[in-house]
This record gives C-alpha cells, sequence and structure tokens, in this order.
C-alpha cells in the first residue's frame, strides 16, 4: 500500500501542541509545500495551533523559500528552538517569524546547530539529554543569556549549568518530536528515501529516528515516487520503516533561488575554470591574507562572509586541493558556493550527515576555521549573532559556537570598521572615507566566541581585517601587522573603541596582497 498523501492530507494528521521538527539549511531541503500546506489549514481551521517547532539550521530564507513563515501566525507557534533563523537585507521587511520573536509572541532560542542535532540523537535514543562544553562562556550559557532571544524565553529556560565529575558542562534536554518534516529527492511506494538530487542530507535520519522513536509522526516531501523494491539499497539515507507519509512535490527548489544544479549534488564535476575569481578590491586583500594562513593538507571549516572567497584565492593560485574545505551543512572537499548556494559544494569528495560533521568540529578534530565578525571585544571575544538594530540581517549563531568551541587555530575576518570607503592605488591601501561604525569595542553585543574561554584553553586566534591583522595574545587584542599606506595611529588604535596592543615586532602585511596579480602563494 503506497504511503503517498497530498500535502493536505499530511498536514491533517498534525494535532494541537505538537513539537514539530523540521530538517532544512534556508532553501536547501526545505520541505516548502508541506509546511505551505500546514500554514493553509491553519487559517482555514485556525489548527494546529500551540506548536513547539525545531529548526536546527534555518527553514526557508527571504529569497523565495518562505519555510517557517508558511507557519510564523499568530497563535499557531508557542515555542521555537533554532540554531539559525530566515535572514537579509537591513531594509528588508522582518521575515514573519522575526516579527512574531520581537512581539513576544513566541517563546524564541537561538541554539548551537549541532547541540540540537545532538539533542534530537538523545531524544532518538530515549536518553536524558546532552552534556557538553559547547556555548561555555557564550550567549548559550546561562550565566549569560541560556540562548534565550526575548523576554517569553527568558522566563522558560532550556539550558543549564551541571557539575560532573567535578567539571563544570552544559546540559541541552533531550528533544522529542510528536512530528518530523523532512525532504529527499525520491521515494518508493513504502517510503525508502533517497536523496541523488540534493547537495545534503542535514539530519533527516535523526528526525525521523526522534520522532519516529517518540511515537511519532514522519512526513517526508519528494521530488517524485518510484515503484517499491526499485531503489539501490546503499542509495537509501532513511529507510521506509520510519516514514508514515510521502508528500510529492515535483516543482521542490533543490536550494536558495535554484531549481536544480547537477553540480550541488555531484552528479556531475563543473570544470574548475568555470568558478569565478574575486574581483581585486579591500575584500580580496583580506581573503588573500588568510589564505597566506593555511597549511598543505589542512581539513579547514569554512562559514559565511569574505572567507568564502578563501577557496577562490586558492583556485586563482592553482592550489585548488591543497587544503579539503568541510562545511556544517555536510560537504567535504571541491568547492563551496557562494551567495544564495552557500552550504552547498560543487566537486565535493563526500557529503556527510551534519550531525556527523558537527561531531567532528565540536572535538575540534579539523586543522583550521575561517569566519567572519561583527564585533570584536576587548578580551577577544566575536559577535557574529546579533545585530540589535536590525536582527533580522543576522541568522543568529547556526554552527558557529560548535565550531569555534575546541577548534586549535581560528581565523576571524572582516572589515576594520563599517562603512568606510576605500580602494587600493600603487600597491597601498587608501581610506576615501572613514567609517562611523566601530567593530573593535570593549564589549560586544552577545558573545558567540568567547575570547577569555579561548585564552583559558590555548586557541590560537587571529582577526585579518582590509588595514590590519591582529592576533589574540596573553589575552590582549594585538596588532601584529599592519597594511601599506595605513598610519598606525590614526587609521587603527583611533579607531578602535577599545585600546589595542602593539606588536614590538610589528611588520608591514605582504606588499603582494595589494597588487592585481596572482600572488605565487605556497602552502
Amino acid at each position: 500500500m503506497t504511503k503517498t498523501r497530498t500535502a493536505a492530507e499530511a498536514v491533517s494528521l498534525i494535532k494541537d501542541g505538537s513539537t514539530i521538527a523540521i530538517n532544512a539549511s534556508s532553501g536547501l531541503l526545505c520541505p516548502d509545500d508541506v509546511l505551505k500546506a500546514l500554514g493553509e489549514r491553519f487559517e482555514k481551521e485556525a489548527a494546529p495551533k500551540n506548536l513547539t517547532t525545531i529548526h536546527p539550521i534555518a527553514t526557508g530564507d527571504m529569497f523565495g523559500t518562505k519555510g517557517v513563515d508558511h507557519i510564523a501566525q499568530p497563535g499557531m507557534i508557542k515555542k521555537i528552538i533554532g540554531g539559525s533563523y530566515p535572514s537579509g537585507p537591513s531594509n528588508a521587511e522582518p521575515p514573519l517569524i522575526w516579527q512574531r520573536i520581537l512581539a513576544e509572541d513566541v517563546a524564541a532560542y537561538n541554539l548551537p546547530s549541532g547541540v540540537i542535532f545532538d539533542m534530537l540523537r538523545e531524544g532518538a535514543a530515549l536518553r536524558p539529554g546532552v552534556l557538553t562544553k559547547v556555548g561555555l562562556d557564550t550567549f548559550v550559557d546561562p550565566k549569560r543569556e541560556g540562548g534565550a532571544m526575548n523576554e517569553t524565553a527568558r522566563s522558560n529556560p532550556i539550558v543549564r549549568h551541571m557539575d560532573f565529575e567535578g567539571e563544570d558542562w552544559l546540559y541541552f534536554p533531550a528533544l522529542k518530536p510528536d512530528v518530523a518534516i523532512i525532504r529527499a529527492s525520491t521515494a518508493d511506494e513504502n517510503g525508502n528515501l533517497t536523496f541523488e538530487q540534493e547537495g545534503a542530507t542535514l539530519g533527516a535520519m535523526e528526525m525521523a529516528l526522534a520522532a519516529h522513536n517518540n511515537g511519532g509522526l514522519v512526513i517526508a516531501q519528494v521530488r517524485r515516487v518510484a515503484e517499491q523494491g526499485t531503489l539501490k539499497p546503499h542509495d537509501v539515507k532513511v529507510p521506509g520503516i520510519l516514514v508514515d507519509v510521502v508528500v510529492e512535490a515535483p516543482d521542490q527548489l533543490q536550494t536558495t533561488a535554484t531549481p536544480y544544479d547537477p553540480a550541488i549534488s555531484g552528479e556531475i564535476f563543473r570544470p574548475l575554470s568555470s568558478f569565478a575569481i574575486p574581483d581585486f578590491n579591500p575584500g580580496k586583500v583580506i581573503a588573500r591574507r588568510v589564505a597566506q594562513e593555511l597549511k598543505d593538507g589542512w581539513a579547514v571549516n569554512i562559514g559565511f562572509g569574505i572567507s568564502a572567497n578563501v577557496p577562490r584565492i586558492l583556485l586563482e593560485e592553482g592550489l585548488h586541493g591543497s587544503v579539503t574545505w568541510v562545511i556544517e551543512q555536510g560537504p567535504v572537499g571541491g568547492v563551496p558556493l557562494l551567495d544564495f548556494k552557500f552550504g552547498c559544494a560543487s566537486n565535493a569528495e563526500a557529503f556527510v550527515a551534519s550531525p556527523h560533521q558537527f561531531s567532528y568540529f565540536q572535538a575540534g578534530g579539523f586543522d583550521c576555521s575561517l569566519l567572519s565578525f561583527l564585533e570584536i571585544g576587548a578580551d577577544g571575544s566575536v559577535n557574529v549573532s546579533r545585530l540589535a538594530a536590525t536582527p533580522h540581517r543576522t541568522a543568529g549563531a547556526g554552527g558557529f559556537v560548535d565550531i569555534t568551541a575546541r577548534a586549535k587555530r581560528i581565523i576571524f575576518s572582516g572589515n576594520f570598521n563599517a562603512g568606510a570607503k576605500m580602494h587600493i592605488e600603487d600597491g597601498r591601501l587608501v581610506i576615501d572615507r572613514e567609517g562611523k561604525i566601530s567593530k573593535i569595542v570593549p564589549e560586544v553585543d552577545q558573545v558567540s566566541f568567547s575570547g577569555r574561554r579561548a585564552t583559558e584553553t590555548g586557541q590560537d586566534v587571529t582577526y585579518v581585517t582590509e588595514r590590519c591583522v591582529l592576533k589574540l595574545l596573553n589575552g590582549e587584542l594585538t596588532v601584529t601587522e599592519i597594511a601599506p599606506g595605513i598610519d598606525l595611529q590614526k587609521d587603527v588604535l583611533d579607531q578602535a573603541s577599545t585600546p589595542l596592543k602593539v606588536s614590538p615586532e610589528l611588520k608591514e602585511m605582504d606588499a603582494v596582497l595589494f597588487r592585481d596579480t596572482v600572488m605565487g602563494l605556497e602552502l
């Protein structure tokens, strides 16, 4: 008997007060047709109401995949636990879910993406929860904010400290969803799922297990349905014994604003010459300087922002393959993609399930992480997760907290301040108009990365900007390099809102960074 139902039939099975886990990363794997049907049901019936929703990574985006916004209706969601949230331009209207959060209509939490996957795994195994050091001394720590995004959440804390064998740990309770809504490429009539046209699997198996093992419902949206017994067993990532309902959605997007690109799913490999190289500008200088920190043979995590261009620097230098890129969504190797396709990679060597990738990250199994910053504090702490004036401009922390918890080396990158106009002339950086907002401050608005804890644990932390390089040395932000054409006092020290230490061995950044030619980079 086939498990195929319409989206409306599938969501009719969801009850008031249900806890729903949703597997997505922005548009990637987003089960948008099912979520749309769920929202439409609520509009007609005022049911199901008082839902709790779980999103390890953002569900939907601001660029064509509504995702969680389908169900962000007053009275529909009472609690949301997200690793990240839909985000976009400051001048755009905030997503509906942000409007609900800011209006205190829902209790909203931002927890590390990897930890949320772990909470689901614990729920699947009927264990009590997660003990971890991920999040200590960050906004996730109950000594700070406990991951609460609004007052409604602060009055109902999730995270707590626990002493275990004389050490301080954070405890996150297991998540036991009543419903899991996941997505794949193909289902057979028995509900076996394959992901051949997807750029990742994320946590599909973990969510299905968590719902099924707790007596819940598993709904799978797919592009197509095949006859039972026709799928190759090695290709099946979620077995049909865990899937209750299949919804066919032939027009589902592969990822944000992308109907289908076979290079994202590894069905073809693109010629290396087809990848665009960044234009020569101060942002490229930053990416180049970051690239100089890498070593041949490293496994390197990469995050959104300026550092996402570093793989293109290696391409330009003829060094593709010298390091292996690893991304939280699961791709290993290849060329990480940019803009709407970030989180995907072309020419990947493997697609690892996100929970496994996060286990790799949380233990510091990789060599280096390249990440961005919004603010840097005097103690080396970094904020990437909150802009108070425009909250929807940032997605929250995502996997940032998991990745930085035990990373051996972290290289943060970004512009020294906000709003400066600059250009490069004759191998020198020229500041045409100074920025008005300092990004190096006495104390960051939200601690996404703890400089204090990094100092205690001996992490190697570097901050690369267009005008200087800083290191976290003995708990102090220390200027170690300065760009040609830059005045140390006027352009660096006076533009920081907190005192900076200057290395007695201060040197000029490599002149080759500021020339519009191949650098001759060696790793």
